[in-house]
C-alpha cells in the first residue's frame, strides 16, 4: 500500500490532487492483489489498467501544460518520461494477464508504485524547486 505524504506535494493544487488520485489507483491495484475472495480478477485488472491509462494521459497533459506555462526548463525530459510511461501501459498484453493474474497484478503494482514515487520524488520535485526559485 502506498500512502500520500504532504512532502510529495509540489505546491500546485491541481497537480497535487492528480498525484493523490494516481496513488488511489495504485492502491486499487494493491487491494485487488489482497482480495482472495475474487478468484478471477481479469475484468477488474483490465478496468484498472484502462483507468490508469486514461487518468495518466489526462494528468500528463495537465502537468505538461503547466510546465509550458511557467517555462519549466525540464519540460522535454518530463514529456519523454510521460510518453514512455504511456507506451508501457499501452503495451500490456491482456492475454498474458489471464494466465497468471496475481503475478501480473504484483508486477503491475511494482511498476506503478516505483514509477509514481520515482517520478514525483525526483522529476516533479524539479518543478517545485523551479517554482520556489522563481517566485
Amino acid at each position: 500500500m502506498l500512502k500520500w505524504k504532504d512532502e510529495y506535494a509540489i505546491g500546485v493544487e491541481e497537480i497535487d490532487e492528480q498525484h493523490r488520485r494516481l496513488f488511489e489507483i495504485g492502491n486499487e491495484i494493491y487491494d485487488l492483489l489482497e482480495n482472495y475472495l475474487l478468484p478471477d480478477k481479469y475484468d477488474k485488472i483490465v478496468e484498472i489498467v484502462l483507468e490508469l491509462k486514461d487518468y495518466t494521459k489526462y494528468h500528463f497533459e495537465s502537468e505538461e501544460k503547466y510546465m509550458i506555462s511557467i517555462k519549466y526548463p525540464g519540460y522535454l525530459r518530463q514529456k519523454v518520461a510521460h510518453d514512455d510511461f504511456i507506451k508501457e501501459v499501452e503495451s500490456i498484453d491482456f492475454s498474458a494477464v489471464d494466465e497468471d493474474q496475481d503475478g501480473y497484478v504484483r508486477k503491475l503494482l511494482n511498476f506503478i508504485f516505483e514509477w509514481i514515487l520515482d517520478h514525483i520524488l525526483k522529476s516533479d520535485m524539479g518543478i517545485k524547486n523551479f517554482i520556489q526559485k522563481n517566485s
